[in-house]
């Protein structure tokens, strides 16, 4: 395995994306700071792969390297699986560049790197690796099982991880006092709402008031709760960052209804 191992390494590295070994059969660092020590550096690549050592090969996760969503197999315990059919039903995994198997059953979607933090679903069976983060990578092998390449798809864009969070654990969407009524004055009534969100609720309450703005109108104006959204505190990365999950979880429904209406 070290030929090939070695030649997908400097094939991550070439494509940007920082390498790692870590101890044969295993997930454990090879190196004294973990994925701290990745790197492009193809010298020191063939230093470590090319000595005739087994090494398992990882990537640390994040840009420049990618994304990944993975999604446990814990046999009797529990998978994954269930909450990565909600995902994909929802559209929220169009952008996977990439599944590959893993030696436990499970999958790994690879997506675009980005800044966002490392995130954990133990109730769904799901692990987001991003910044910070690493994962093993085909050929590695644990346990005499290798990770396989599935399938090459062809998006090319990041899994918005507050939005998987928001699709899978609706019950920690707030609640407002008294349900809104439809229309302009229902919108007004929600930017109300969401500006006097506090600290710790203003994102969840940002994020439940546009959808319920969406769900009257698919293109619905939310200027009004950016704009309540700032009043609370939220910054405009948050707040953007928020519109645009809303908007991602809100258009397979959209769709569905637009199919249904041309079938009428």
């Amino acid at each position: 395995m070290t030929d090939a191992t070695l030649h997908q390494a400097l094939a991550f590295a070439r494509g940007g994306w920082r390498v790692f070994p870590c101890l044969p059969g295993q997930k454990i660092p090879a190196t004294p700071h973990g994925c701290r020590d990745a790197t492009t550096d193809q010298q020191q690549i063939k230093d470590w792969f090319g000595r005739g050592r087994d090494w398992n090969l990882a990537v640390a996760t994040g840009a420049p390297g990618p994304d990944v969503l993975d999604v446990d197999e814990h046999g009797e315990a529990g998978n994954g699986y269930a909450a990565f059919r909600q995902l994909r039903e929802a559209g929220l995994l169009d952008s996977a560049a990439a599944y590959v198997r893993t030696p436990s059953g499970g999958l790994h979607a690879y997506f675009a790197g980005s800044a966002q933090h490392n995130g954990h679903l133990p109730a769904h069976h799901l692990d987001f690796r991003s910044a910070g983060g690493y994962i093993l990578t085909p050929p590695s092998r644990i346990d005499g099982r290798p990770y396989q390449l599935v399938r090459a798809l062809r998006g090319r864009g990041a899994l918005d991880w507050d939005a998987v969070l928001h699709h899978l654990n609706p019950q920690r969407r707030p609640q407002p006092p008294h349900q809104p009524r439809p229309g302009r004055q229902g919108l007004t009534g929600l930017a109300r709402w969401v500006a006097s969100q506090t600290e710790g609720n203003r994102n969840e309450g940002l994020f439940w008031a546009a959808n319920r703005a969406l769900d009257g109108n698919p293109a619905a104006d939310l200027s009004p709760l950016a704009a309540a959204a700032r009043q609370a505190g939220l910054d405009d990365k948050e707040i953007t960052r928020t519109l645009t999950s809303a908007r991602r979880t809100h258009q397979p429904h959209a769709d569905r209804q637009a199919e249904a209406g041309e079938g009428r």
